[in-house]
């Protein structure tokens, strides 16, 4: 019984089949559509048992939260490439130090971001144009949730050091263990004891302490994956070469919120406290589509770091030609689905109000045909990281989620008002796609991957 489960286990080095490619990259993919659904719940419990006004104020201080936890995402993804090369050149030892030295110093930055966050959070939403009646549930969710930064940075690191360890399916349970907190406790402190935004906060930040700390624990002690915690000390180099790699991740976090605030001040203008509440709805629902695209490249990337690390060209052919029509196929079927589902995820959030579900349900099946092309740019964006590629990888993120959105948020609505608002992240993928698929071709005959 050992021998079949042995050989049935997926290592970095092998050889990867469609089947086995899916296989291992599954648990990622249902990590991320978990942790989406999970985050969805306390926008589902706010807008339901709270109210609209509350609702707002969550999204509208939702980006400033994420920038802050866009590091943790950039440690792990640049920090696991690194680590996954480092194991593919057969040099396990610095691959422990490396690994090490990353999870203390993610610790480190965290407890920073969160002391700084919890002090400027207050300015940061006036900025963001919340009015005297969404400043305080603004301030209130923020400072709760920014106390538990440390532990969110963890555990968005550790999603992808898990799949380096070549443990996804316990990251996917760490991940369950986490969303079920979350939904529990928002069932109980908003739902039942009606708590409000505070109950929302804290259901939040201890189900954010369950998915860093189990993994942080799992680490320190003895386990049979590739990686363990170790004594180390700060090695500038690597330390700069994991966040540079992880910079397109890190930027494209950023990227996002700050064009998540740029919406939510277009729509203010143009549909008022409506529009930010529908975006909301939308980007909830968003996430949990694009999930899928981001899980697969986060599984796929150690593998492509593994293989690119021990010189293996054929195989590097083989996982992006495999990979390029599995997003494809996805696209095709998640926009079918999301149009057909636009009107029941809508009445879900909003059903109580005619004008914010009309409203909602219209942005949705405009903005859902970004789905069509957004996973060939995330995956070509993971997989220039994964190749320890930093530099392309950014571009790509910073002009799919900053310039070319931002452009399009500002230009599109002069002729199709709030319908532009909510088509300009279409327009934006497919200039990406445009620009991911030249440096594919550009950087062929330096990593030989077709």
């Amino acid at each position: 019984m050992t021998d079949v489960v042995k050989k049935e286990e997926i290592k970095l080095s092998d050889h990867f089949t469609y089947r086995k490619l899916i296989r291992f990259v599954i648990p990622s993919i249902v990590m991320m559509i978990f942790t989406s659904i999970y985050g969805v719940v306390d926008g589902l419990f706010v807008s339901n048992f709270v109210g609209k006004t509350e609702f707002a104020a969550l999204n509208l201080i939702m980006p400033m939260i994420m920038i802050f936890g866009a590091v943790g995402f950039m440690i792990g993804t640049g920090g696991s490439a690194l680590v996954a090369k480092t194991l593919g050149e057969g040099d396990n030892d610095r691959a422990q130090r490396y690994f090490s030295m990353l999870i203390v110093f993610d610790l480190i930055v965290g407890v920073v971001i969160s002391a700084v966050g919890i002090i400027i959070i207050e300015p940061v939403a006036v900025l963001l144009k919340a009015d005297a009646e969404m400043l305080p549930f603004c301030v209130q969710y923020g400072r709760i949730v920014l106390a538990f930064q440390p532990s969110f940075m963890l555990q968005n690191a550790f999603q992808s050091f898990l799949i380096t360890a070549e443990k996804p399916k316990f990251g996917l349970g760490v991940t369950v263990c986490a969303g079920m907190t979350n939904i529990v406790l928002d069932a109980l402190l908003v739902g039942f004891l009606r708590l409000g935004l505070v109950g929302a906060a804290v259901a939040t930040g201890i189900s954010q302490c369950v998915g860093g700390l189990i993994p942080l624990f799992f680490f320190m002690r003895e386990n049979n994956s590739l990686l363990r915690l170790r004594r180390t000390k700060m090695e500038l180099m690597p330390m700069l070469k994991a966040c540079a790699n992880g910079s397109s991740e890190l930027m494209s976090n950023i990227s996002m919120s700050l064009v998540g605030m740029l919406y939510n001040l277009q729509l203010m203008k143009f549909a008022g406290q409506d529009g930010v509440a529908a975006y909301g709805v939308i980007m909830y629902v968003n996430f949990i589509f694009v999930s899928f695209f981001i899980g697969y490249s986060i599984g796929a990337a150690p593998i492509v770091g593994f293989h690119y690390g021990a010189g293996n060209t054929d195989e590097l052919k083989s996982l992006l030609r495999k990979s390029v029509i599995i997003v494809g196929l996805v696209g095709l079927f998640m926009t079918g689905l999301a149009e057909s589902l636009a009107y029941p995820l809508t009445k879900l959030f909003v059903g109580y109000d005619a004008a914010l579900f009309e409203l909602t349900r219209r942005g949705f099946m405009l903005y859902s045909l970004s789905f069509l092309v957004c996973g060939f740019n995330i995956f070509g964006s993971g997989f220039f990281t994964a190749l320890n590629n930093g530099a392309i990888s950014a571009v790509i993120s910073f002009l799919r989620t900053l310039v070319f959105q931002v452009s399009a948020l500002f230009i599109l609505p002069l002729v199709w008002e709030v319908d532009g608002i909510f088509f300009a992240i279409v327009a934006a993928e497919i200039l990406a796609a445009v620009v991911t698929t030249v440096f594919l071709i550009v950087k062929r005959k330096k990593y030989s991957y077709f």
